[in-house]
This record gives C-alpha cells, structure tokens and sequence, in this order.
C-alpha cells in the first residue's frame, strides 16, 4: 500500500519554493512528496508514517 503524506502527521510544507515539502520524522525537505523520496532511496515504503488524528 503506498503512504499519503498528506494525510501523515510528520508531513508539513515549508516556504522554501526549492524544497516544498518536508518529513520531520526522517529530518529532510524536498521537492518531491517525502515518501516517493523514501521509496527511490531505500526500496521501501515509508516506516515512519503515523495517520493524522482528526479534528486537531
């Protein structure tokens, strides 16, 4: 099953134009989405993705 970091909550989005997109569970920015970055370097899903808690 492939992650949504939208719906993670150690996603976040910065106001750096260059790098967009962070995971502060793993500590980096980037321009593309946190867990295709962490597919392409490890060959795994994201480990780290915890769901949102709604209404907070």
């Amino acid at each position: 099953m492939a992650v949504n970091c939208f719906k993670c909550r150690y996603f976040r989005v910065t106001w750096e134009p260059a790098n967009p997109r962070a995971c502060t569970a793993y500590g980096f920015k980037t321009k593309q989405i946190p867990s295709a970055v962490v597919r392409q370097s490890s060959g795994m899903e994201c480990l780290k993705f915890v769901p949102k808690q709604e209404g907070k």
